[in-house]
């Protein structure tokens, strides 16, 4: 029987249902498109939950004024460095726990986990007294204008002392989607999403006895939305019904399970240092040209993370097959896996590419009047939405080698496409040649090509499917 057949037995809505849902699938038999849909499902709305955080806070940020969105986009920039840390080490806790539920090992994986939540906690405090106590140096670093960080350095102060809800956010729904449990991780962006639209506003502006805080409400609002969602993950990993089961006796620390997490997170955080560094240096470069050409490039990018987020998801998924299959001893059911999600998520953003190309102007209006915002915003929108389709194959590949626990390989890319190439570039063309935003914009389509490029090229080697981990 074809796969076609096997997946053409359950309706769509069914099999959308099932994944909405999480009930329990075994990954490493059976249709393998179904697999697909399955986890890509939860997977996509999670990561537009996520996306959502951002939207909202610019939404209404945006009403407050220029510099508040400019200080939302500076601020993000520097949490993007967390974000590494997180993301590494969550790409790590997927391939691990993956892996570990391969194997059918049940207590490697719960150990795993709880070697995760421990990293995330301790790196987490350090980042919190950074923030906490230097806001106003760390906008000033960023080229923030003086009365840019006197407006919101207490914004950057409460997200960034607030650090620990968006790091173990990132590291417990990595353990779900590693275990297969994607729709556990949906459902706790729902709900921290949720409470993040109900409370932006009454933080922004004032309701009642809560005063207005100004752009600084929003991370407020963010801060409590997260760490709800949170303490919601911890109950159900102690006392849900996932297939991660922790008890009190887990809550040690093993040198050897640790060790091992280490060692395969200092890829994973490496390569999103790489990469998410080089988007603070073009936010650095960015601020050259003002405010107004600033808030316009930080609501595109936020306007862009929406659609990009979907593409994670499914990038997401094709990590978690990689690692369960790899688990199960079976290499090329997980390769299969990999291409099959690449041409899903390419049809995607092929179609998100055109409407940005056509639309992006009144995308922009949604969010500002101000025409030089607008045009700049519109700008980026369109240049970076040209490499949509080369992004979605270099997005699947580079996660899959992380879910395979060969993120050693992703680092080096990252390195010669965004530090060895994509800021020198953009420098030259903004900066010497003269050509502004524009060099800028230029230089993140032109290094996404050649990430999707490198990425296929190393992925076909195959040395992946021999990682141990």
């Amino acid at each position: 029987m074809t796969e076609n057949n096997q997946t053409s037995k359950q309706t769509i809505f069914s099999l959308f249902k099932d994944a909405i849902l999480g009930r329990q699938q075994d990954f490493t038999q059976g249709s393998i498109r179904k697999a697909v849909f399955l986890l890509a499902i939860p997977m996509i709305l999670e990561m537009l939950m996520e996306s959502i955080f951002a939207l909202v806070d610019i939404i209404y940020v945006s009403r407050v004024s220029v510099n508040a969105v400019a200080t939302v986009g500076l601020t993000e920039s520097v949490l993007t460095l967390v974000y590494a840390v997180a993301i590494g080490l969550s790409m790590a806790a997927t391939a691990l726990v993956a892996r570990r539920t391969g194997e059918k090992d049940n207590e490697g994986a719960n150990q795993t986990a709880v070697q995760v939540i421990f990293l995330g906690i301790f790196i987490s405090i350090l980042i919190s007294i950074v923030g906490i106590l230097y806001p106003k140096e760390i906008l000033e670093l960023m080229g923030g204008e003086p009365d840019l960080i006197e407006e919101g350095y207490r914004y950057t102060q409460v997200l960034l002392g607030g650090n620990i809800t968006v790091m173990l956010l990132f590291l417990i729904n990595a353990i779900f989607r590693g275990a297969g449990n994607a729709s556990i991780a949906m459902w706790t962006l729902i709900l921290s999403n949720g409470l993040n639209i109900i409370l932006d506003p009454i933080f922004i502006f004032g309701l009642g006895p809560i005063p207005a805080y100004g752009v600084e409400g929003a991370a407020i609002a963010t801060t409590i939305g997260r760490g709800t969602a949170v303490i919601a993950q911890l109950l159900v990993l102690f006392f849900g019904a996932g297939k991660i089961k922790l008890a009190v006796k887990d809550l040690v620390i093993r040198v050897a399970v640790m060790v091992n997490l280490i060692k395969v997170s200092l890829g994973g955080i490496g390569q999103f240092i790489i990469g998410t560094s080089s988007w603070v240096f073009l936010m650095r470069i960015m601020s050259e040209f003002g405010s107004e050409v600033l808030a316009g490039y930080t609501i595109a990018i936020r306007i862009m993370m929406f659609t990009l987020m979907p593409a994670w998801g499914m990038s997401n998924a094709a990590a978690t097959l990689v690692g369960q299959n790899l688990g199960a001893k079976q290499p090329e059911r997980a390769e299969k896996s990999v291409w099959i999600t690449s041409k899903y998520c390419a049809y995607f953003m092929g179609s998100v590419s055109l409407v940005y190309i056509f639309f992006a102007p009144t995308f922009l209006g949604w969010f500002s009047e101000n025409t030089l915002v607008v045009e700049n915003g519109a700008l980026c929108l369109q240049i970076i939405a040209a490499g949509y389709i080369a992004y979605a194959y270099g997005m699947v590949v580079i996660q899959s080698f992380n879910g395979s626990g060969d993120t050693k390989t992703p680092t080096y890319v990252n390195f010669v496409c965004f530090w060895l190439f994509q800021l020198p570039f953009a420098y030259i063309m903004a900066i010497t040649l003269n050509f502004g935003p524009v060099g800028v914009f230029t230089a993140i389509t032109l290094a996404e090509v050649l990430i999707a490029i490198v990425g296929v090229w190393l992925f076909k080697k195959g040395k992946w499917k021999t990682v141990q981990v």
